[in-house]
């Protein structure tokens, strides 16, 4: 299955959620997975320009495209999303 990698930004009302119902998270990871089809794989609270960085699979980049413009329509989070290629992979389709 692909992975991918999401960067995500809480924006004031994000912020102001997880302060309320720090178990937003896991609910929305819920929602990802049986209303997306995208699993979060992990998942880290990081320090930075983003405030997570999730690992997620899904079968198709449409699938987490979906899956991301849903997020960013409630006005929570903002997400930058990467394809992630395993290296073995790519190694195998350079020789």
């Amino acid at each position: 299955m692909p992975t991918f990698i999401v960067l995500s930004t809480l924006t004031d009302e994000g912020a102001e959620t997880l302060i309320k119902n720090p178990e937003r998270i896991k609910e929305v990871n819920g929602e990802l997975e049986r209303d997306f089809g995208v699993k979060v794989v992990a998942q880290y609270a990081v320090l930075g320009p983003y405030d997570f960085v999730n690992i997620v699979e899904a079968e198709d980049a449409a699938s987490v495209a979906r899956a991301m413009l849903h997020l960013a329509s409630r006005g929570s989070v903002k997400t930058t999303t990467l394809e992630a290629i395993p290296v073995a992979e790519l190694i195998a389709r350079l020789k």
